[in-house]
């Protein structure tokens, strides 16, 4: 297999959680443009629709649909409705997300039940019931979108939200389980830790803390729209055939200093 085959994804079936925008969609689009159907979903599937017809201009299949990741019977539906359509699960690209901001002395625990149950259980609850199907296919690549905030503390002053961090340092630590539970049926399961990118998320603190998180990127700069694509391609792909387990940063080198 040459290298260009390895990173050929034709055929393939890709799950994105939370793709109808912001890195979700960047995602979504960089699996459909190395050859992917396409399944996207979110609690807001108008967002999930438009970005679908946007994609099947590739050539993708593309399927858009409703889902809370946190309530298991959407989960189901929504794997049960994948497999309907195409006949299998290849890639599951776990990238939904919530955030809360407050000082920890003062964190409400709504706000840290919401963080948990949508970036660790609902991502726990797509693995399990896509991973069932993965089992049975014995194959599969499952990516979690971590963050360099589950790696390394924050200031305050950049990101005051602990559970968001506490809850991807748990994705992070879920991931690696994970892989060496599943090795055996021939399913990878890493994650990508972006760094800094500009979203819906973090475009307060680009406002007032800009300039400081600058100076701690030895590139100098933000994540870029395209700067994630190659990533999740690389281990969705048989490029990445004999990775699993890894955590890939991709924050302009922030974590190197």
């Amino acid at each position: 297999m040459d290298v260009k085959e390895m990173f050929d994804l034709k055929g393939k079936v890709a799950v994105v959680t939370g793709g109808g925008k912001g890195i979700g969609l960047q995602l979504a689009e960089g699996l459909a443009e190395a050859g992917a159907h396409v399944v996207l979903c979110s609690r807001k599937v108008e967002n999930c629709q438009k970005a679908a017809a946007d994609l099947a201009r590739l050539g993708a299949k593309t399927l858009a649909l409703k889902c809370d990741v946190k309530s298991p019977e959407d989960v189901q539906r929504v794997t049960d409705a994948v497999v309907k359509e195409f006949g299998r699960v290849d890639v599951l690209v776990n990238n939904s997300g919530a955030n809360w901001g407050a000082p920890p002395e003062d964190y409400p625990l709504e706000g840290w039940q919401k963080v948990l149950d949508t970036n660790v259980t609902g991502a726990f609850l797509f693995c399990q019931r896509v991973g069932r199907v993965m089992i049975r296919q014995k194959s599969g690549s499952i990516i979690n979108i971590a963050s360099i905030m589950g790696i390394v503390g924050t200031e305050a002053d950049a990101a005051d939200a602990i559970a968001y961090t506490a809850s991807k340092g748990a994705l992070i630590t879920f991931t690696k389980d994970l892989a060496a539970k599943w090795a055996k049926y021939n399913i990878r399961v890493n994650a990508v830790a972006p760094g800094w990118f500009p979203t819906d998320m973090t475009r307060g603190v680009f406002e007032n803390h800009g300039g400081k998180l600058l100076s701690h990127i030895p590139m100098g700069k933000f994540g870029g729209k395209d700067d994630l694509k190659g990533a999740v391609v690389f281990l969705a792909s048989a490029a990445a055939k004999y990775v699993t387990g890894a955590i890939l940063p991709v924050d302009g080198g922030y974590l190197s200093i």
